[in-house]
């Protein structure tokens, strides 16, 4: 299974240049790194990333993040993967452009919220 998370250019090349990524702002205050299934990923675009350009959706086998990865509820009830360690590049599958097509983001050709 895949699951997501989504990074500002900047952010996913510091990411590159230091072999990972502690986190965001918001992560670091929550103490862990947020990350989305693909059910969840189209819906934290458009919720906490609406109208940003230069964003990257980088795609990360769940089996390869071990014990540090936990679903947990979200204010919601939803379950959501947490990982509480940095990401490192290595375990990133892929990485690909999020642009910004009228006014919503554009996923990769061939996306759909079913690919988990």
């Amino acid at each position: 299974m895949l699951i997501y998370k989504i990074l500002r250019g900047p952010e996913w090349a510091t990411m590159q240049a230091a072999g990972e990524f502690a986190g965001s702002a918001i992560d670091l205050a929550d103490g862990f790194v947020h990350l989305s299934s693909a059910t969840q990923v189209e819906a934290t675009a458009a919720r906490h990333f609406a109208g940003q350009e230069d964003l990257w959706l980088l795609a990360v086998p769940a089996e390869a993040l071990g014990d540090s990865l936990r679903w947990e509820p979200s204010r919601g009830g939803a379950l959501f993967p947490h990982l509480y360690r940095a990401l490192r590049v290595s375990e990133v599958h892929s990485a690909k452009p999020l642009p910004l097509a009228a006014g919503r983001h554009r996923f990769p050709d061939g996306w759909n919220s079913s690919q988990a």
